[in-house]
């Protein structure tokens, strides 16, 4: 049982550091969400920092609420591909552990 123990101890040491690793892999990575063809583009970070907005200048002549709507859009994409990133990136650490035990998030 010691040494049954000691090796999930270890495993748990081991699955913390990569889990530090991928946290910060994600807090460095950056997609981009688009909307309106690309004409609006979020550049966001993996904890949902937005980095920069672009928005095509032939859109600025356009009706304000659409402009808004295509906004909105492009933060939705860019959120849901942060999430899909972060669930396949974590999805791998649970594999090393005995049944019935769970991570976190």
């Amino acid at each position: 049982m010691k040494n049954g123990l000691a090796g999930l101890m270890k495993q748990a040491q081991k699955m913390k550091g990569e889990l530090e690793t991928a946290q910060k892999e994600l807090a460095d990575l950056e997609v981009t969400g688009e909307s309106g063809g690309g004409m609006v583009k979020i550049v966001m970070t993996g904890r949902h920092d937005v980095r920069r907005v672009e928005i095509e200048s032939t859109l600025m002549k356009e009706d304000k609420e659409m402009l808004e709507d295509l906004v909105g859009a492009a933060i939705n994409d860019a959120v849901h591909k942060v999430e899909s990133t972060s669930q396949d990136k974590f999805s791998g650490l649970a594999g090393g552990l005995p049944n019935g035990f769970k991570l976190p998030f």
